[in-house]
């Protein structure tokens, strides 16, 4: 219902919500998990807010993104963006859980050059069995930042105040970039795993004639049946095989195309229609922006050889 969702547009909303006392700045808060109570009167409700947020928990608690179970219990750091759902699960007491939430309206960084840039931190749209597990190392290094972005919310001595916590900020989400890469490497044999089951859910659903009859796979064809999310299964791909979903399917295109246009008779748009194209045009395009060829320059030079 309706009235089951809370819809936060600012740092000060979100502090009158949570029981937390009045921002001492507008744009950007650091709330100790320790001091966060959730009570009855929240548990079931869903929060959407205006907000990008970093939580490092050293559990789970009563704000849980409506995610799943984290597979060790050291710290976790999640991330969301703005318009995700955050739902509360259970109660939650003082002291219960340690640890802090980072929440960055998007005005802060609107007009710098990590604003530009948000769009590259895919972990913001990562789901929860995606999270960013740390060791006590990476942990400590991560609240070093925050603690200098609190110091600049508190004390805002000048006017480089705004540029000393934008820049902390990126440092910390560069710093959690190289994390997921460390993470995505020691987790080698699981992603080895879900590269074999991609290619092969792409290469069965042409097989089953599914290209000619529904077209190109979506992206959510492959994470509905991996159960990753799009841009965390995208980033794996690319870490491991340096091609992004995209970019997969692509290739597998024009490879198909390849063997289609040497191998059969039918027309190029008959065989653009075989690969999922409505309109042989696209496909044409597609394929020359890969080969430096169009579909009848290659038919006809490999077969001149």
């Amino acid at each position: 219902m309706q009235e089951d969702i809370f819809y936060i547009k600012s740092i000060s909303e979100l502090h009158k919500l949570l029981g937390f006392p009045k921002t001492s700045h507008p744009l950007i808060s650091i709330l100790d998990v320790s001091q966060l109570q959730i009570g009855p009167q929240l548990i079931g409700k869903k929060l959407v807010t205006d907000l990008y947020s970093i939580a490092l928990k050293d559990a789970s608690c009563g704000l849980d993104y409506g995610r799943n179970s984290y597979d060790f219990n050291e710290g976790v750091l999640i991330f969301t963006a703005p318009n995700q759902v955050i739902s509360t699960q259970k109660e939650q007491q003082l002291n219960e859980i340690h640890g802090w939430m980072l929440f960055i309206h998007p005005d802060l960084i609107r007009n710098t050059d990590l604003g530009k840039r948000m769009d590259n931190y895919g972990f913001f749209s990562y789901d929860v069995y995606e999270a960013l597990h740390l060791s006590d190392a990476e942990q400590n290094t991560l609240n070093e930042c925050v603690k200098l972005i609190q110091i600049e919310i508190d004390e805002r001595i000048d006017n480089h105040s705004q540029r000393v916590i934008v820049s902390t900020l990126e440092l910390l989400l560069n710093y959690s970039l190289r994390y997921y890469e460390r993470q995505f490497n020691t987790r080698t044999a699981q992603n080895i795993d879900v590269v074999s089951q991609f290619e092969t859910l792409l290469k069965d659903y042409y097989k089953e004639g599914k290209f000619e009859d529904q077209g190109t796979p979506p992206i959510d064809y492959f994470t509905e049946a991996i159960h990753l999310s799009p841009h965390y299964l995208s980033d794996l791909l690319k870490k491991e095989t340096g091609l992004s979903i995209k970019d997969h399917i692509n290739h597998f295109i024009i490879e198909k195309a390849k063997m289609l246009l040497l191998s059969d008779s039918d027309a190029i748009s008959g065989i653009a229609y075989k690969l999922g194209f409505n309109y042989p045009h696209y496909f044409s395009r597609l394929f020359k922006s890969k080969t430096g060829l169009s579909p009848n320059e290659y038919r006809n030079k490999v077969s001149l050889n």
